[in-house]
């Protein structure tokens, strides 16, 4: 399910429209879930918890994007101590 583009240039409307879309996507989430056999408050409790986690990689690493492939970083230790097995 795409998220809806937003329809407002200001910054209060702008995050009032992504919270409604946000409280749908999580509604469509938990129905899911509980379909599947799992609790509302234990699938709230995973996705605050998943939210803190994604929080958290963002605090470290706002652009990941710009991270150079992972095989360049593992040419990078050839020859300096550093390869593992």
């Amino acid at each position: 399910m795409p998220f809806p583009s937003p329809r407002s240039q200001d910054l209060q409307q702008r995050f009032e429209e992504l919270k409604a879309a946000a409280r749908y996507s999580l509604e469509e989430v938990i129905a899911s879930a509980n379909e599947a056999g799992w609790g509302t408050r234990e699938v709230l409790g995973a996705l605050v918890e998943a939210a803190h986690s994604l929080e958290d990689a963002n605090s470290a690493d706002p652009d990941p994007a710009d991270d150079p492939p992972i095989g360049d970083a593992v040419r990078e230790q050839i020859g300096h101590g550093e390869q593992f097995d």
